[in-house]
């Protein structure tokens, strides 16, 4: 804000007025300013109280506006509350159905989860709408009409983006821009768009690039020969030749190229990851340590659970993809066994086939897996949704045969009449809570069940020395029976057919 100029005939005393008034004005002005910080600063403090288990550095990395010294002076600063409104995009939702009443259900679901999705991605979503057809439009994904009312919609909210609840094609998102007058994408591009924003391993970068190229290959809009990126031939210097040849590569084929060259490079980045992770799951299979895997919706709980079981301090935030990347703990079971668990990236509706194929090599952590704790948010409006939705995607990873513990997380936010709609949902389900704690010895017992137990009775005399044996037999295994004795200590401990031959030098015959 710039002090107003004295251009009147009133003399200097109606300009030091003016001066003073604009003054006060602009105290005013950064008086506002930093109570907003302050209240920001207040409400970010606020999330890292008594009831967060995990650390919550890097959501405050994520939120923070950086500032360089030297490159800003006071007129031109922007806070940190007006940057966040500043970037915020404005979006209207849409979606189709089909069916009756559960069928609307269905729909008004998926498109409050689309609006979390986009509010995640830094939207702001002003209104959605929803139209009952058998199947899309072909032309407009909605009919003439519904894409006429959407437009007057968009124009009377100041929309700048429409959102479609479902993959739309080329020619689709193209026709219905042409309607609305604004920029149209669709879920699968938001879902991309989010997960392009939490990446923070190399591998889940280039995960998450392969697959926005592998959306965007059969996406690409060019201009024909217009764009051309050679003039043909030409005879003698003295021009083109006749009649022999083209335009040669237009701009879209020469993006198309560059896209495949990438995608190529990307697969082979990833594939190179590969061997680090496989030398890790061997280094486990090894030492015969037994692994979890935690899967679920987005926002479930997951990384919030692993926090409380193992003390991990992953990220935890109220956003749907928050995990991209699989964390991997160490933890043991109420007797003792030591097992491996890992936080996974969650699941969502439509989750995107690029994604699921990009992702494959954070699948296998699940898929190599000898028990699945499925978290369900016992909160959300549809949890049968959602463990349907898991389920098959477990089905895609071929994990669907591993032995499988329910756990409906959040149950402190539910009422007993809901606990027995979940019990009818899964009979066997564990109700846990990651805030309160709740649960979680429940949770544990029942890993405990599942988890493969040695089966191969033996007997062995441990001299003193070889304490390591005692330890890894403690450790790894199950000790039935343990004396000391003058040639060293006997112990009677179940193991595993792959044990045998390390422990071979000390078995005896069991005792009478």
């Amino acid at each position: 804000m710039a002090a107003p100029q004295d251009s009147g005939p009133t003399g200097p005393g109606r300009a030091t007025e003016r001066i003073l008034a604009w003054a006060a004005s602009e105290d005013d002005v950064l008086g506002e300013r930093a109570q907003a910080l302050q209240d920001d600063d207040t409400a970010l403090d606020a999330g890292f109280g008594d009831d967060v288990d995990g650390a919550q550095l890097e959501r405050a990395d994520r939120a923070a506006l950086r500032r360089v010294d030297g490159l800003r002076t006071e007129l031109e600063d922007v806070t940190e509350v007006e940057y966040r409104q500043l970037r915020l995009e404005n979006v209207v939702l849409v979606g189709v159905y089909s069916g009756g009443a559960s069928g609307a259900e269905d729909a008004e679901n998926s498109l409050r989860e689309l609006a979390a999705l986009a509010e995640t991605a830094g939207a702001r979503v002003l209104d959605g709408m929803l139209q009952r057809r058998p199947n899309p439009d072909p032309a407009t994904y909605v009919g003439r009409g519904k894409a006429e009312e959407l437009a007057a919609i968009v124009k009377e909210l100041g929309a700048d983006t429409v959102i479609a609840d479902s993959e739309l094609s080329p020619s689709q998102r193209r026709a219905l821009e042409d309607q609305v007058k604004v920029k149209v994408i669709d879920r699968t591009a938001v879902i991309l768009d989010i997960f392009s924003q939490h990446a923070t391993s190399r591998e889940g970068k280039a995960q998450v690039e392969l697959a926005q190229l592998e959306y965007l290959l059969p996406r690409l809009r060019g201009w024909g020969e217009s764009m051309s990126r050679q003039a043909g031939g030409q005879v003698g210097g003295q021009g083109a030749g006749m009649g022999s040849r083209g335009p040669g590569e237009t701009k879209i084929e020469l993006d198309r190229r560059r896209i495949h060259t990438r995608m190529a490079r990307l697969r082979k980045q990833i594939k190179g990851f590969g061997p680090a992770r496989q030398a890790k799951r061997a280094n486990r299979d090894r030492f015969e340590v037994p692994g979890v895997a935690i899967v679920g919706y987005t926002n479930a709980g997951k990384s919030s659970l692993l926090n409380r079981i193992t003390g991990a301090g992953v990220l935890v935030e109220n956003a749907l993809f928050a995990t991209l990347d699989a964390t991997v703990r160490r933890s043991t079971t109420p007797d003792g066994r030591e097992f491996t668990i890992a936080d996974t990236v969650g699941f969502v509706r439509n989750l995107p086939h690029q994604l699921v194929e990009a992702f494959r090599s954070t699948f296998e952590e699940v898929a190599e897996s000898d028990v699945v704790v499925h978290v369900v948010d016992a909160s959300h409006p549809d949890p049968a949704a959602q463990i349907a939705t898991v389920r098959d995607v477990l089905g895609e990873t071929g994990a669907r045969s591993i032995p499988e513990v329910v756990v409906f997380n959040k149950a402190d936010l539910i009422s007993d009449d809901e606990r027995l709609v979940l019990r009818g949902l899964q009979p066997d389900g564990v109700f846990a809570s990651a805030r309160t704690g709740e649960g979680v010895d429940a949770i544990l017992a029942r890993i405990a069940e599942l988890l493969p137990r040695p089966e191969v009775a033996v007997s062995l005399l441990v001299p003193f020395d070889r304490g390591d044996i005692i330890a890894m037999l403690h450790d790894r295994f199950e000790v039935l029976r343990e004396a000391y004795e003058e040639a060293g200590t006997r112990v009677d401990a179940k193991v595993t057919e792959a044990a045998l031959a390390q422990l071979a030098e000390f078995r005896v015959e069991p005792a009478a």
